[in-house]
């Protein structure tokens, strides 16, 4: 399979590199130079994973971001010359799923590329009708359909933060340290990913109504890492 690559970037130098290592790995790449751009190709495309500068003329990253996560779900990873950690935690909290600063490795960058793929569509395209719904307390994630509800409600969430639920709940009681959910969320993991990962747990604990001074579900075992209990 052929996976179809959005690249949403103003500076044709960068667009230009950015595309021409992803179809040398056999990606399919489509380019826009700004935000409305991108949204239109989106509407018109089956896009796998998106690539998003923030600082583009018309729509920035930001506000792209919120358009599609109203209704997609697919991995997106920012690109941006912004490298204070608020830039990050924003670009993450506005549900992005990796972010990368500028100046970059075009290799790192296939990489994370490969990653947010690899670990999004494996367990997207888990077909096994049994064991692949799981339930702790009023909480039930459904890994075939890519679900999450706390009772009846549904709860809406990005990739990663699906992913590190679904690691969670599917070994109650087990701590993970934050090095280990990195790599299985992302497949690689990098001294630079602990506040990323940080922030993606925080947003989870959000969603799910979860207080971090008397968790009911995600607890921090301090100094080592999180983990959720069966009871």
């Amino acid at each position: 399979m052929s996976y179809t690559i959005l690249v949403a970037e103003d500076d044709i130098d960068i667009a230009n590199l950015l595309e021409l290592y992803l179809k040398s790995n056999d990606y399919n790449v489509i380019v826009a130079r700004d935000g409305v751009e991108a949204y239109d190709l989106i509407t018109k495309h089956e896009v796998d994973l998106a690539v998003l500068d923030i600082m583009m003329p018309n729509m920035d990253g930001y506000e792209l971001t919120m358009k599609i996560r109203k209704d997609h779900n697919f991995p997106i990873i920012f690109l941006s010359a912004k490298n204070q950690d608020s830039d990050k935690i924003l670009g993450l909290n506005m549900g992005a799923d990796d972010y990368m600063t500028k100046p970059f490795n075009p290799l790192e960058i296939v990489a994370r590329v490969k990653s947010n793929l690899r670990r999004y569509y494996e367990l997207n395209d888990n077909k096994e009708t049994d064991g692949s719904i799981y339930t702790i307390k009023d909480l039930t994630i459904d890994l075939e359909k890519m679900s999450a509800k706390k009772g009846d409600k549904e709860i809406i969430l990005t990739p990663t933060e699906f992913k590190i639920l679904a690691l969670l709940m599917k070994h109650p009681g087990r701590i993970f340290t934050k090095a280990q959910i990195c790599e299985s969320t992302f497949g690689d993991y990098y001294d630079t990913d602990d506040n990323s990962m940080m922030v993606h747990i925080s947003k989870l604990r959000e969603k799910l109504g979860d207080n971090s001074k008397d968790p009911k579900y995600i607890r921090n075992i301090r100094g080592i890492g999180y983990k959720i209990d069966k009871e």
